[in-house]
């Protein structure tokens, strides 16, 4: 069988090379790749060449939100066969660590993670991957569906770091692809008012139809004021700030309700930010952060398999594999059109 895959060569530019076919150890599947989301990570290295310490040395092999068709088992599995398809849960930890044993992987210092350097990710044809971190799709569930998996596991991951419950009030600052999954997430936990801000108009609609209540375009309006309002003066419940950007983060404490939760999701281009922790103080509101998720996986197959979360309605563009580099040009040159963006592999 033939191995392609996309490199990106420098920034802004990819090339299509073979690539060997991957060598299964006993524990590992071999997954012909179908479909892959463009995530904003993605999009930066493709960009930037680097996301923080994290830098791109030589070509690089991009993507990580990925599902596709098992061909081929490892001779010590035993819960995946030939056939099965699989949404790749994309990091892979040592099992060992301190953080591992305590079941928050996601901390796991020697995670191996898909288009993270120096690890290679999935704009290829053919990839392993170990057993564990296969977890197979219903019928129900199309591959489309399960390449998002990834990013609606960091939405759900969010609104379980702010405990979302039924009833409550949720500003969610950003409409990107992780907003909107954080949108999901909350509508589908039973979050009553959801306010959501940015200043894409494209995305905000988007936002509306996947269940926000209320959109606000800072362009337009004074953020605080309008979600002063309409939260009655009281703030909310929980605030989760996706977009990464300096001045939503400083305003999460302003909005948030007294005993309320911040949840930091979005990476801000500085690693200090000013922040009045004087006022979070006095409204003894927690602030918490996320990093990637864990133990999601199958929730999030099966919220997607039953109709409670609808991911395909985030999707707004498709390319086919051999476009890969006029999709990431298109996403970098059409921001305020794109909401996600895939790439069909087969």
């Amino acid at each position: 069988m033939d191995n392609k895959a996309i490199f990106m060569q420098g920034t802004n530019n990819m090339v299509i090379k073979d690539v060997p076919m991957p060598e299964l150890t006993d524990k590992d599947v071999l997954v012909k790749v179908d479909m892959v989301g463009i995530c904003g990570s993605d999009v930066h290295y493709y960009q930037h060449g680097r996301i923080g310490d994290f830098v791109v040395e030589g070509d690089f092999i991009l993507g990580h939100e990925c599902a596709g068709e098992v061909i081929k088992v490892g001779s010590a599995v035993k819960n995946i066969a030939v056939g099965d398809r699989v949404a790749l849960e994309p990091g892979k930890t040592c099992g060992k660590c301190e953080f591992c044993k305590e079941g928050k992987y996601n901390l796991c210092p020697d995670v191996e993670f898909f288009a993270t350097p120096p690890y290679h990710g999935v704009f290829t044809n053919y990839v392993k991957h170990p057993e564990d971190m296969c977890f197979k799709l219903p019928e129900k569930v199309s591959n489309l569906e399960g390449a998002l998996v990834e990013p609606l596991a960091v939405g759900l991951h969010a609104s379980n770091q702010g405990d979302v419950k039924l009833g409550d009030t949720v500003v969610v600052f950003g409409t990107g692809c992780i907003g909107l999954m954080t949108i999901l997430s909350c509508k589908a936990k039973g979050a009553s008012k959801i306010i959501v801000v940015d200043i894409l108009e494209n995305r905000l609609k988007t936002a509306k139809k996947l269940g926000a209540t209320d959109i606000i375009n800072a362009k337009d309006v004074d953020v605080l004021k309008k979600i002063d309002e309409l939260t009655d003066g009281k703030g909310a419940d929980v605030v989760i700030e996706t977009a990464g950007a300096e001045i939503t983060v400083k305003q999460t404490v302003d909005v948030v309700k007294r005993g309320g939760t911040i949840v930091l999701v979005g990476m801000a281009p500085k690693d200090e930010i000013e922040f009045n922790f004087m006022k979070l103080m006095g409204k003894e509101a927690r602030l918490e952060t996320v990093f990637r998720y864990r133990n999601l996986y199958p929730t999030a197959i099966n919220a997607i398999a039953s109709g409670a979360i609808k991911v395909a309605d985030v999707v707004s563009h498709e390319f086919d594999f051999e476009h890969t580099k006029e999709a990431f040009d298109f996403v970098v040159e059409n921001a305020k059109d794109v909401v996600k963006a895939v790439i069909k592999i087969k």
